[in-house]
């Protein structure tokens, strides 16, 4: 491409030797080859000696302001986050966030601490280094994990990654005989702050496991664990199985007074019921029986229509007033009282008792 007079002066006026004009073309047809960040979650992020950025084209430095517009538009903006990661929370995970969505295009690097660094500058782990690493890629908000960060950043390695900013709290870590481990990076503009999330941490995790040791180690126990896996002597695995058959049988009295409980209550809903039931049945039996067998009951209009029937059957008709009044026939004479009636004879005792005593009255009305 031939070089215009124009193109081939400095701002300052003085002309670009032709070693110049060449190094600035070959810098402007550079393509940026950064890795771009991760579009699905079917694998885990890769570790960065395996995918590192090859990308020769010039990383020119960027403010937060730029960044948070969407420059460049041409490669993502490339966040680090590190630390230890050991047991991975939800505040870990949370803090992965807050890095990634810094910017509208971020490739977020994460670096994991080696064992041995951690060991030497903050303490044991629980979990070892790979499983740590891991438990990284396995993050939906990690795009590339770095193995052995180093402690304190330093140039060279922000220029290998080719990382515009770090996020981090915004809490002085004081490490390494330095008060603030990221003080450098503050000052140079590449420090962007995270919040912490409160009430969870690796060390209050711990803290609960330590706190109630004789829990876990009698949970482990029963699940099949040894007393030398555990690192627990003999006396005190004696206590433990000891302590679990006690809670054993403490689980099965709860059982049962629990379901002692349940049953007295439905004894006390199915007796309520009953007796529901017999005041209602009772009700209806006395009613019944008062309408039979009460002063004004069925049983006695009966009684008295029945008598009434009788006495009517057995009295004898009485000759009407007009008619002349005839002397007695000596072969004809009145049937004596307790002769009965073949045709309809008496239904009960009573009432032929009845009948004769009506009789004798009529016979002494007649006298």
């Amino acid at each position: 491409m031939p070089v215009l007079a124009a193109d081939a002066e400095s701002e300052t006026g003085i002309p670009k030797s032709p070693s110049e004009v060449r190094c600035s073309e070959a810098m402007e047809e550079l393509e940026h080859t950064c890795p771009q960040p991760r579009l699905t979650l079917t694998t885990p992020a890769p570790f960065a000696d395996e995918t590192s950025c090859q990308c020769r084209a010039p990383h020119e430095k960027l403010t937060i302001a730029q960044a948070r517009l969407g420059t460049p538009v041409d490669r993502p903006v490339r966040v680090y986050a590190d630390g230890i990661f050991d047991l991975f929370h939800s505040g870990h995970a949370r803090a992965l966030m807050q890095a990634k969505t810094l910017f509208p295009n971020s490739y977020l690097l994460v670096g994991v601490c080696s064992d041995d660094l951690t060991h030497k500058f903050k303490g044991f782990t629980v979990m070892n280094e790979t499983e740590r690493y891991e438990a990284l890629r396995h993050c939906r908000y990690v795009d590339e994990v770095i193995r052995d960060a180093p402690w304190t950043l330093t140039p060279e390695f922000l220029e290998k990654h080719k990382i515009d900013f770090v996020a981090h709290d915004d809490i002085p870590y004081s490490s390494a005989g330095s008060d603030d481990v990221y003080k450098h990076i503050k000052e140079a503009g590449m420090f962007v702050p995270t919040q912490r999330t409160e009430g969870i941490s690796t060390s209050d995790i711990i803290t609960r496991i330590v706190r109630d040791y004789d829990v876990y180690a009698r949970r482990n126990l029963q699940r099949g664990y040894t007393a030398k896996e555990l690192n627990v002597s003999f006396i005190n695995e004696k206590k433990y199985r000891f302590q679990n058959q006690v809670d054993k049988m403490k689980e099965k009295v709860k059982n049962v007074e629990e379901k002692s409980k349940e049953f007295v209550y439905k004894v006390e809903e199915k007796s309520h019921d009953l007796i529901q039931k017999w005041e209602e049945k009772s009700r209806e039996f006395i009613g019944n029986f008062l309408e039979l067998f009460g002063p004004d009951g069925a049983l006695k209009q009966m009684f008295q229509e029945r008598s009434g029937r009788m006495l009517q059957a057995f009295s004898p008709r009485q000759s009407p007033n007009s008619s002349p009044t005839r002397g007695r026939s000596p072969s004809r004479s009145p049937s004596p009282p307790w002769v009965f009636n073949k045709a309809s004879p008496p239904s009960s005792p009573k009432a032929a008792s009845a009948s004769l005593s009506s009789m004798s009255e009529g016979d002494e009305d007649e006298k």
